[in-house]
């Protein structure tokens, strides 16, 4: 029997299986298609965008280079600002319905208790090239990968829970549902799913134009719709607000999709041949918790979206960082008492977010008389150095701040990349999964306080090259601030915070 059944072979599935095998547990991933790779995962039609927060968390598990090289990214776009430069100066920003945002405008100022960092932006990736880095990750972590095994079935019990997929049953101690927006996990288990109807269908497609040119690359809004050209030849995308009727009820022959991309364009481009395509909507819809018993859900299967702005995989591997520590020190039996429904109150705001994001998008760019009104004053103040800054804020992932139960801006946020004397950065410490208590000071007193979680917290002392005016920080395995101590130290709300996370004595 292992620890942890994972559904789903995803980047968000593989991800969250490495991050259980790190810390420690037996992992077994069931994925329900036969091969690993696809035309849907590869380049254009698997095109997605990893945020900065998301470059910031593969960076922290040694993973940036290997996601970079894989995505065919330029690594002099992603590496960070110079060493001189104490605040960062983000060079790229997400859109908002369509309307690109320039970075220039962004109060870099303002930014709350950054450091430079090699993961200061986000960059265009595939799912082909993330499921692959990921799949080697997990397989050298000593994770199995079982193809051609949907999950048909589940019973849990207070003990296990029992999954049968592709006719063989597996047990394990805990399931988790990466099976995407379809999930069969979340269907089986009784989750509840709740939020709100599509009001368009989309279309992304891999055709071939007669006329190309009649068509504007990047984002278009017209009076019908929108549609979006990308640099790949013949890659199309469309916006139809048809309520979402037409998703998945009939064929997606060319004759349809010429007749929505001529009504959307206002052109009469011709499509002389489809290669793919496929549709999907705007529907926003969100499990009611992403735990019940043994069974737990992440990524696409808790929460699903319009893909405007690129938030799908970012949201999901937010979700994989956030609960494989917790889970494997759940299985190990460290975790203190609660530490697995955190899960669910830390990453269920996070996801709300996201979705209402996206629902705000569809309906700034939803067709009408008075959309082009609306559409011009949101565009108006999000050309404002406060609003693109607000804009960068919400996309970026690097400001998602967890309630924590303490009113300081650091604690619950993504840590600083604290920067030591001798080159040491945090995010090299965070590679092995562990807590780290970063002990600028060098206090013996906290030194002392510290040795109870070895094992599970690496005490680390030194200067670093700008503290931020902190004496200590304790920082989870996730890379989240969990305590944060300024110029007067107390090591006691140290050992009390550690034992919150970390349980009071080493097993």
């Amino acid at each position: 029997m292992r620890d942890v059944v994972v559904a789903g072979g995803g980047p968000v599935g593989l991800f969250l299986a490495a991050e259980l095998a790190l810390g420690g547990a037996s992992v077994l991933v069931l994925e329900r298609d036969e091969e690993a790779t696809s035309p849907w995962k590869a380049l254009p039609l698997g095109l997605r965008g990893l945020s900065a927060g998301s470059a910031e968390t593969f960076y922290r598990r040694g993973l940036l280079d290997a996601v970079i090289s894989a995505s065919h990214a330029d690594p002099a776009k992603v590496g960070a600002a110079p060493e001189a430069i104490e605040a960062p100066d983000p060079r790229a920003v997400s859109h908002f319905a369509g309307m690109g945002l320039d970075a220039a405008d962004i109060d870099v100022v303002s930014l709350p208790l950054r450091l430079p960092s090699p993961a200061m932006e986000g960059f265009m990736t595939s799912l082909e090239a993330v499921t692959a880095v990921m799949a080697e990750r997990a397989t050298a972590l000593g994770v199995e990968i079982l193809r051609g095994r949907p999950v048909t079935a589940l019973t849990q019990d207070d003990e296990h829970v029992t999954v049968t997929a592709g006719g063989q049953e597996f047990q394990a101690r805990y399931l988790v549902g990466c099976d995407g927006g379809r999930s069969t996990v979340r269907g089986l288990a009784g989750f509840g799913f709740a939020g709100t109807d599509p009001l368009f269908t989309g279309y992304v497609a891999q055709v071939t134009f007669a006329d190309p040119d009649q068509l504007s690359p990047g984002f278009n809004l017209t009076p019908n719709g929108m549609y979006l050209r990308t640099p790949f030849e013949g890659h199309v995308g469309m916006m139809d607000f048809d309520g979402g009727t037409f998703d998945r009820s009939r064929p997606l022959t060319r004759e349809h999709l010429q007749e929505v991309l001529r009504r959307i364009t206002g052109t009469d481009v011709t499509l002389t041949d489809v290669h793919r395509a496929s549709s999907f909507t705007d529907r926003a819809m969100q499990a009611t918790t992403y735990r019940e018993g043994r069974v737990l859900l992440a990524g696409d299967a808790a929460h699903i979206h319009s893909p405007l702005g690129g938030q799908g995989l970012n949201l999901g591997i937010g979700d994989a960082v956030n609960l494989g520590w917790k889970l494997a020190a759940t299985v190990r039996g460290t975790a203190p008492e609660g530490l697995l429904d955190t899960y669910t109150s830390e990453r269920h705001p996070v996801g709300a977010a996201v979705l209402d994001w996206s629902r705000a998008q569809v309906a700034t760019m939803k067709p009408g008389p008075n959309a082009p009104a609306l559409r011009k004053l949101v565009h108006e103040l999000l050309s404002t150095t406060d609003g693109t800054t607000f804009a960068y804020r919400r996309t970026s992932g690097l400001f998602n701040r967890y309630d924590l139960g303490n009113a300081h801006p650091l604690v619950g946020s993504t840590a600083p990349d604290f920067h030591f004397e001798d080159g040491v950065r945090l995010g090299d410490l965070l590679r092995q999964g562990q807590g780290v208590l970063l002990d600028f000071g060098a206090d013996d007193a906290l030194q002392r306080a510290a040795r109870s979680w070895e094992g599970r917290i690496q005490y680390v002392a030194g200067r670093p090259r700008n503290d931020l005016g902190f004496t200590a920080v304790l920082v989870r395995p996730d890379g989240v601030v969990a305590w944060a101590s300024g110029e007067s130290l107390d090591p006691g709300t140290f050992e009390q915070v550690a034992a919150h996370w970390f349980a009071s004595a080493r097993n």
